[in-house]
């Protein structure tokens, strides 16, 4: 492993640092073995989502003690007309709020993805303005708090379900603000907030009482009449005087809110920072292929903005006019990107040994490479691949090497263990950290959850993947075409009002068939409406995604579109 304790501005290359063990040279830079006052900050740089989440689990395996920090990007393209999911903007908001609003106390690592680290964000001073502290005994106005929470662009609803969300039923305020896990719920005697409760989305059951509650913004976008002068001033500046047919003016402009309204986001604040200024003192570090992802990012940013300069859009769908924001003062520019590494210390992660680097750069190596793969065996016939993987793990035993199997769930960890005793390696333990596996009799073989798409092989160390012994996971095959008759059927056989249930939107009214003219041609869509208005045009050949729920008798609740309680439904169902 290596360690590095000096921050000088500069960029090393950590070569022989395959994914998985990477997430072991990250932890060691950011537990050097001098301690430091505030402890180390290491800003991460994953090249996208899936390699962000797979760090973040392996941090947690590798290194518990470091406290982990997750920045997503928005789930839309740049320029979109629609907004980033509530969830992944209350994930953000939390993150952002934690960098800004405390003191580091432990070991830090920020993992952000490329397309987080180029897009520009709300100043500091916004979600310090905006953080709101409650505790039962404090003397609130209920009315002034539901307005704040509006403000900070919360969305009303019946039932609380989801990030962003609240509700007001007599002397209760159900609040899902961002950092929590579950919703908590305000119950007021007059003005004086008497108990804080933590409750269950599902049951709607309170459980353990809170001391004090953080009540952070759910939207990046500033409210208020100051932010809507601001909007209107440099809109105008921006792209001239307004006409009747431009929707995002005149509903901001009335206090209202607008979909999408967030890819105008520098209208909103005075000035925009970046996560380089939250983390004013960490170390840079950065995934394999990582700066490619920065080149394909940028292009992407410039490609959307010609086309929404170019009018594509307009002249295809005869959509309302979008006047993009440069791109210059929403995301960072080449320019100021290298500016900005010039000024840190830059660890550069490479799974291949690299013998030479750019003048300036140093290479070290961490001695690793991608592990054995069991895959001949698998192919052989009359041998057994346990068998190969029990010999395996007797010469890295014999190498003094602590050796962990990593499967992907608990019930492959079991099957694993039960498979290896009935082929002779019986010597096996089940841990769920790597302190735990280092604490083991040497020659026992840690079975670990921990989820690698292949293992590594280091100095003292070997990881074992579960793909590596019983190849990749199955996945569902596809499903087999059916007969446009047997669609139109179906599609007809609904009525207006029926409500269905999308499999990745959940609950929705049928509203009816429409011919939506896309890239010049006439398309068959089911037009779906979902809580707040929003509209999903599903193409009449999609429609086995569909399941009829039953009439439109007003006791329903329609789900969000884009929302994250259809899929919590659905995760808690298959659990």
């Amino acid at each position: 492993m290596t360690s590095s304790t000096t921050t000088a501005p500069g960029r090393e290359i950590l070569s022989g640092a395959p994914e998985g063990f990477d997430a072991l040279v990250l932890a060691a830079l950011v537990t050097p073995a001098v301690q430091t006052v505030p402890p180390p900050l290491v800003l991460h740089v994953a090249r996208d989502d899936r390699r962000m989440e797979a760090m973040a689990a392996a941090l947690q395996f590798f290194a518990p003690g470091v406290r982990v920090l997750q920045c997503p990007a928005w789930d839309t393209v740049p320029y979109d007309r629609i907004g980033p999911n509530a969830e992944i903007v209350a994930r953000r908001v939390a993150t952002l709020s934690r960098l800004a609003l405390t003191q580091r106390k432990e070991p830090t690592v920020v993992l952000a993805t490329v397309n987080a680290m180029l897009q520009r964000l709300p100043p500091r001073e916004f979600l310090r303005k905006s953080l709101r502290q409650m505790a039962p005994g404090q003397r609130l106005d209920m009315a002034r708090q539901v307005q704040r929470l509006v403000l900070a662009g919360y969305q009303r609803t019946g039932i609380v379900m989801e990030a962003g969300e609240f509700a007001q039923r007599g002397h209760i305020l159900d609040i899902f603000p961002p950092g929590r896990t579950t919703p908590v719920r305000l119950d007021f005697f007059g003005d004086t907030l008497e108990t804080i409760k933590s409750f269950d989305p599902a049951t709607q059951r309170t459980a353990k009482s809170l001391q004090k509650l953080s009540v952070m913004p759910i939207s990046e976008v500033a409210a208020g009449e100051t932010a809507i002068a601001l909007f209107r001033q440099r809109y105008v500046e921006l792209f001239g005087a307004t006409t009747v047919d431009d929707p995002l003016y005149h509903a901001i402009s009335a206090g209202g809110r607008y979909p999408g309204q967030e890819h105008w986001l520098p209208l909103f604040h005075e000035q925009l920072e970046t996560l380089f200024d939250y983390c004013p003192d960490a170390l840079v570090s950065f995934d394999h292929l990582a700066d490619e992802a920065v080149d394909e990012r940028m292009g992407q940013i410039a490609e959307h903005y010609r086309a929404r300069t170019d009018a594509l859009e307009t002249a295809s769908f005869g959509a309302a006019p979008y006047h993009a924001v440069p791109p210059d003062r929403m995301f960072l520019t080449r320019t100021e990107w290298d500016a900005a590494l010039a000024r840190r210390a830059v660890r550069q992660l490479s799974p291949f040994e690299q013998a030479s680097a750019p003048a300036g750069t140093i290479v070290r190596s961490s001695n690793a490479r991608a592990g054995r793969m069991f895959s001949a065996e698998r192919a052989a016939e009359g041998q057994s691949v346990f068998d190969a993987v029990r010999g395996h793990v007797n010469r890295l035993n014999a190498d003094s090497r602590r050796v962990i199997v990593a499967t992907w769930t608990p019930g492959a960890r079991e099957r694993l263990i039960n498979l290896f005793g009935e082929h002779g390696l019986k010597a096996t333990a089940r841990v769920d950290s790597f302190a735990a596996a280092q604490a083991l009799p040497a020659g026992t073989v840690a079975m670990a959850v921990l989820g690698l798409e292949q293992g590594f092989e280091a100095p003292g160390l070997a990881v074992i993947g579960e793909q590596d012994i019983l190849g990749d996971r199955l996945v569902r095959p596809r499903r087999k075409a059916r007969k446009a008759a047997d669609i139109i059927t179906e599609a007809t056989s609904l009525s207006t009002g029926d409500l269905v249930v999308h499999s990745d939107h959940g609950i929705g009214r049928f509203e009816g068939l429409r011919t939506i003219t896309a890239l010049g041609a006439p398309h068959d869509c089911l037009e779906l409406v979902y809580a707040g208005g929003d509209k999903l045009f599903l193409p009449v050949e999609n429609i086995d995604l569909l399941s009829r729920y039953g009439s439109d008798e007003g006791a329903t609740q329609l789900d969000r579109l884009g929302g994250a309680s259809w899929q919590s439904r659905k995760a808690r169902l298959k659990q």
